[in-house]
């Protein structure tokens, strides 16, 4: 009888590589320039990283369980490794952050407070915008480099993760037509 890998030990395995790969990608941008771990494209080109090793990682899995992977299990793979990569990469950053370097998190602060009211002036709100609105939204950025914001942060991520791997699972998931009636 053949045995095939569970969707979960599937996922923890993925989640680890993806895991590492990102902390790697995060000490290395913080070594070449720090501020650009606040930047929209850094964002958006982790986001498509982390979309295309899931998708290629699932894919695999589905071709080593015979080819056919119903969404369940493509939503559980999916989910499982984003929740391992996400509790390696929280780790990663707080080393980073509170070990490290704990002088980074008012680099990143200054720089994200600086993107944000580049943001407002291209809107023209820049002006409208008090000083005691600006003390409160630099307190709040300051907040999010806590362990205890960053902790708060992975649970909202949960959330988007939770979001991520149904879209990620109606990708990888492919059903044996064959058993159609």
């Amino acid at each position: 009888m053949e045995t095939h890998e569970s969707p979960l030990k599937a996922g923890v395995n993925t989640g680890l590589i993806l895991g590492i790969v990102m902390v790697v990608i995060t000490f290395l941008i913080y070594f070449i320039n720090p501020t650009t771990m606040v930047s929209m494209a850094y964002g958006l080109v982790t986001l498509a990283l982390v979309f295309f090793i899931v998708i290629y990682f699932g894919i695999q899995y589905r071709k080593s369980i015979g080819g056919f992977m119903d969404f369940g299990a493509a939503f559980k793979f999916s989910f499982i490794t984003l929740f391992v990569s996400g509790v390696i990469s929280v780790m990663g950053n707080l080393l980073l952050h509170h070990i490290i370097d704990p002088a980074l998190s008012s680099v990143l602060v200054e720089s994200q407070l600086e993107n944000q009211i580049a943001m407002l002036e291209k809107f023209g709100v820049a002006d409208a915008i008090s000083s005691e609105q600006l003390d409160t939204m630099q307190t709040d950025l300051e907040a999010a480099y806590t362990v205890v914001g960053q902790l708060k942060g992975f649970g909202l991520l949960l959330i988007i993760y939770a979001i991520f791997a149904l879209i990620l699972g109606a990708i990888i998931k492919k059903r044996d037509k064959s058993l159609d009636y």
